[in-house]
């Protein structure tokens, strides 16, 4: 599938909404990570996740490959770069950082991205305007987080788990612009297959680090369920649907909105104070949006 990327009013709301998601999922990963052993949280919320759209793709027919294409060995790297590895880097290495490093790892996929898209994805050249927007939305998420992103932990193994977020913020990158060179296949299909596929891979780690899962308690079995239900199922199925039709480059602008999302869900749910770090931050990331999707906002409001 190399056409080029197609940007709508529907791409703008399914990144819109994952951003939100995905904004609340760190905080929901951290209580569960009391609960659960990393790696198990990894697998429950893969695994759950993977049995719901497995059902939902089998109720629209089980259909994978929609031509005679197929190309089982790159959707088996594509699961395991986007499922598999980057859930166990997380939450393995949200132990030993703070929230705040995390943020910023997740924001650095966009600049992964860029470079990567430039020389395998047509449609998506890395020019100056496009670069100068993904920097400045870059700034913008320094801003928001300040000092604190890099402040330390106290953990001895701080440094591995830093490793650890920027390698799922890597693996995340790489299998957006694998994705967007399959061949054509049903979303849901896509979906239900990365979900199963790295399940294969993260459960069996979890057994051989861990042993067998423990008895969750009623809370730590709902953080799970809901972990799987929303970011993993919900959001991978909409992290389909972006890559595959407006391109890997325009669903890494998801990663600027997590901890713009993430810092204002705190202001209005939980009543922390609004800081001018929090507006600042929002103008510098809407800012390099508009900047290096320029074209593609020029085009929805002219038609």
């Amino acid at each position: 599938m190399n056409q080029t990327p197609e940007i709508t009013a529907k791409s703008w709301l399914m990144v819109c909404a994952l951003g939100l998601i995905w904004g609340g999922t760190f905080m929901v990963q951290k209580l569960a990570l009391g609960h659960w052993p990393p790696f198990w949280v990894a697998a429950g919320r893969i695994t759950f996740a993977a049995l719901l759209t497995t059902v939902l793709w089998q109720a629209r027919g089980g259909r994978m490959f929609t031509d005679g294409d197929k190309a089982w060995p790159l959707l088996t790297v594509v699961s395991v770069l986007s499922v598999a590895m980057p859930f166990m880097f997380l939450a393995w290495g949200q132990q030993f950082v703070t929230s705040g490093f995390t943020g910023v790892s997740m924001a650095a996929v966009a600049l992964f991205v860029l470079p990567l898209a430039h020389f395998m994805v047509p449609g998506e050249r890395m020019t100056l305007r496009r670069s100068l927007g993904f920097l400045i939305g870059f700034a913008g998420v320094l801003v928001l987080i300040g000092p604190g992103a890099f402040a330390s932990s106290g953990s001895a193994m701080e440094p591995y788990g830093k490793m650890a977020c920027f390698g799922a913020a890597a693996c995340y990158a790489v299998s957006s612009i694998i994705m967007r060179r399959l061949p054509p296949l049903d979303p849901v299909g896509l979906a239900a297959a990365t979900l199963l596929i790295g399940m294969m891979v993260v459960v069996p780690m979890a057994l051989i680090n861990h042993g067998l899962p423990p008895v969750p308690s009623v809370e730590g079995a709902l953080l799970v369920i809901l972990l799987g239900l929303v970011p993993t199922a919900g959001a991978n199925l909409l992290r389909v649907l972006v890559i595959r039709s407006a391109g890997p480059v325009f669903m890494s602008l998801t990663n600027y909105q997590v901890p713009l999302w993430s810092v204002a869900l705190g202001v209005i749910f939980l009543g922390e104070p609004l800081s001018y770090s929090l507006l600042w931050a929002t103008l510098l990331i809407l800012g390099g949006v508009g900047l290096s999707q320029y074209g593609a906002l020029k085009r929805l409001f002219t038609r």
